[in-house]
């Protein structure tokens, strides 16, 4: 499975774009809160990717975030919904708001997303209820490098692979960021923090 794929856009048309890896162009769908934040063609991407294999086909999705992937991949496994709803759910709320609203049971709501009904939505809260503040954790978007583009994302990550949950390590980062500081002094800062 690939995990991260860097490249330079050379098409774009929602749904679908193309990277071009070294010479092999990559074709992807994504969703359009992908698309919102991509740079322009000709200049390069960092993005996160799902490959899904089934018997009669083989699909790539890209996401700037790993938030946006683990959302798809999470919601996928509540009964009923592919890759398809998984791609709306991400088009029509941003990650943060499907967390609240799954945690907040409000059904209503959900429904407002193109292609989920209210059976659907229904069982997405019961389904996803305990694992919704998990999809809030890191929201790094990747730089040209390959890694987060900010301190605070950085130190996101370094704080989830230290152990602590994506949320709290989210937290821990956002409220030990100031003006000015590195990924270290944030994560120093949230483990001193976090001793007290």
């Amino acid at each position: 499975m690939i995990g991260r794929l860097k490249g330079i856009i050379v098409h774009k048309q929602p749904p679908w774009l193309v990277v071009d890896v070294n010479g092999v162009g990559y074709e992807l769908e994504a969703p359009m809160s992908t698309f919102y934040d991509l740079p322009e063609l000709g200049r390069e991407v960092a993005l996160f990717t799902h490959y899904a294999q089934k018997e009669d086909s083989v699909s790539l999705y890209g996401f700037l975030r790993e938030t946006e992937r683990r959302l798809f991949r999470d919601v996928q496994k509540v009964s009923g919904i592919g890759a398809k709803i998984a791609l709306a759910v991400l088009s029509g709320v941003p990650v943060e708001e499907f967390a609240r609203l799954v945690q907040a049971g409000d059904v209503t709501a959900l429904t407002r997303i193109p292609g989920i009904g209210k059976k659907t939505a229904e069982r997405m809260v019961v389904e996803l209820r305990d694992r919704a503040a998990d999809f809030v954790g890191s929201g790094a978007i990747l730089g040209g490098n390959g890694v987060p583009a900010d301190p605070q994302s950085e130190a996101t990550v370094a704080l989830q692979q230290l152990g602590y949950k994506p949320a709290e390590a989210a937290r821990m980062a956002r409220d030990a960021t100031a003006a000015g500081d590195d990924a270290a002094a944030i994560i120093r800062k949230a483990l001193k923090s976090a001793l007290r």
